[in-house]
């Protein structure tokens, strides 16, 4: 429950603070006395976001506060998830604390903790309903019809476990749609690409080749001059009739006769030997050479041909070397597995999708047999309540319908759809039934939507229900009705009520009157709890006027009495 709720510097509040409490609390006043201005200070703390221009002195901050007695174990969790739990005294009391500063900024806190407007909007949902006088517009969405028949069906167990579901079913779903779209794509080049790589593999280049075969073609087109300068260099080294090779052995044979006339002389002696025995190496391998080298007509051929191959891959690929030729071969490679490995990736992701879908699909079908169960009991219980606040002739019919898929929500779509002048005792027909949004009056929607929550109440278990002139367009018994069900509501709830009809006034435990005075040469706006006599000047002035008679005092002495 709001156990208070302080306001300082905002709109024509100066500074007030309100004690609330548990059961039905009244506020009442004036038109313009600013009763709503409350309701807009309340959304604040309660995630709405925040405007500069709702300061009245533009050099100091509003601060809105609101403290909250509560033990529910769904607000304990959140608030251990976000380390939000330890500095109170009290376990069962929450502090929301929200600042606008002068520039406009603003900032929120829960129990002191900085926070963002996401987790304040998640905890003041587990905290309070704000029904405000707009808010009935809601009443004509499918999705909140929907969410209240669940609240009704008791499905949020089936709803938690079917939206798992759902989330790995779309996301696999997802997938593989993505991938299929890759599939697609790669198919149209598949054939090209594996053209091209067959083309490669069957050149069959091995690394660096084109570069080796024209080396060689250069040496074999050139055999016969190249053999000669071998032959050449061969027999200079060995075979003339003074060889090289044998004139640097006399030229060592001679220097091993002088080592002793100077020490220098045996290293000289030693490099003339291996000079010697390179010259002998150098002979030894141009004599191999001389004989691998020969002119191949049959060879020069087979070159060209492979050379040619070479050639026209280069310019096809736009290449220059055989490791370029090799890279794009491997390339083609893995886009040819990656297409092979897609297929089978495909088949996997689309049995686990099925199976996916077959679980969410099971949870559904769950889903739908509740709401079906719980449509009747909901018509019987909202059309009982319609008599009930003056609506004889207003019935409501719930439309259930089957989708062909599944959606976020389930496979059905919720309706409510509504007549508000059925003949009595006439059979009702569905197509004498249109949407609720196209047919209700603003009265009709507002008593409906207070039907429907208190309702709802019951089975979401909010602590704090708070209703900014619910009763508009209604009066009479109609709104003494609306008064009962709210105080039926409140032996469960803390009810917090802005209303201009003294039928509601009188069914209060806590009434607080908003009013306007001067101070300090400005008009604001202020909240005093009524004690019982102030309670029935209140109500006999709602009753009758500025100046009540003596039958309203005695009528609103009445109203409170019962």
């Amino acid at each position: 429950m709001l156990q208070q709720l302080s306001i300082e510097n905002y709109a024509i509040i100066d500074k007030i603070r309100i004690d609330f409490e548990e059961g039905m609390n009244i506020i009442t006043g004036e038109t313009g006395a600013g009763k709503s201005i409350l309701t807009g200070a309340l959304s604040l703390i309660l995630g709405e976001r925040a405007d500069g221009s709702v300061l009245q002195h533009k050099d100091k901050k509003c601060i809105v506060e609101g403290t909250f007695k509560t033990n529910r174990s769904s607000i304990k969790k959140f608030l251990a998830e976000n380390e939000m739990d330890a500095e109170n005294e009290k376990d069962d009391e929450i502090v929301i604390r929200r600042e606008i500063a002068p520039n406009g900024k603003s900032r929120a806190f829960i129990n002191d903790t900085p926070v963002n407007l996401m987790q304040l909007k998640t905890l003041a949902s587990l905290l309070v309903d704000l029904h405000q006088q707009f808010d009935t517009q809601e009443l004509g969405d499918n999705n909140f019809q929907r969410e209240v028949i669940d609240a009704l069906a008791n499905n949020s167990a089936e709803l938690k476990a079917y939206e798992d579901a759902y989330k790995k079913y779309f996301a696999a779903n997802r997938q593989l749609s993505e991938w299929q779209q890759q599939q697609a794509s790669a198919t149209k080049e598949f054939d090209y690409n594996k053209f091209l790589f067959d083309e490669l593999e069957e050149a069959g280049f091995r690394e660096n080749e084109l570069e080796d075969l024209n080396a060689e073609l250069k040496m074999v087109s050139n055999a016969e001059n190249i053999k000669s300068i071998l032959n050449n260099i061969y027999t200079a080294l060995q075979q003339s009739d003074h060889p090289l090779i044998q004139q640097v052995k006399s030229l060592s044979n001679q220097l091993q006769t002088l080592p002793d006339f100077n020490s220098k002389i045996a290293s000289l002696v030693e490099r003339i030997k291996a000079t010697q025995i390179e010259l002998q190496d150098i002979a030894d391998e141009v004599d191999r050479l001389n004989d691998s080298v020969n002119y191949d007509p049959q060879k020069v051929q087979n070159i060209n041909d492979k050379l040619a191959v070479g050639y026209r891959l280069l310019k096809k690929h736009g290449v220059q070397t055989t490791a370029q030729l090799l890279a794009i071969k491997n390339d083609l490679q893995q886009k040819l597995e990656a297409v092979i490995n897609l297929e089978q990736a495909i088949g996997d992701k689309e049995k686990a999708t099925k199976e996916f879908y077959s679980q969410a699909e099971k949870i559904a079908v769950i889903i739908t047999g509740k709401r079906k169960q719980e449509i009747v009991p909901f018509e019987e219980k909202v059309n009982e309540l319609l008599r009930q606040v003056g609506m004889p002739n207003a019935k409501i019919k719930v439309q259930l319908q089957q989708l062909t898929s599944l959606q976020q929500s389930g496979q059905d779509t919720v309706s409510f759809l509504f007549n508000a002048n059925l003949p009595a005792g006439k059979i009702t027909k569905m197509e004498m039934f249109e949407p609720l949004n196209k047919v209700a009056s603003g009265g009709e929607l507002s008593r409906l939507m207070l039907n429907i929550k208190s309702l709802v109440a019951k089975s979401v278990q909010l602590p704090t229900l708070i209703f900014d002139e619910i009763d508009t367009g209604i009066s009479g018994e109609a709104a003494k009705q609306v008064g009962i069900i709210m105080k039926k509501l409140s032996i469960n709830h803390q009810v917090i009520a802005i209303t201009h009809q003294p039928q509601i006034a009188a069914k209060a435990i806590a009434h607080f009157f908003v009013y306007k005075e001067i101070k300090e040469d400005r008009i604001v706006t202020s909240v005093k709890k009524l004690n019982r006599d102030e309670r029935i000047t209140t109500i006999a002035t709602m009753l009758s006027g500025e100046r009540p008679t003596a039958a309203a005092f005695a009528n609103a002495r009445e109203m409170i009495g019962n």
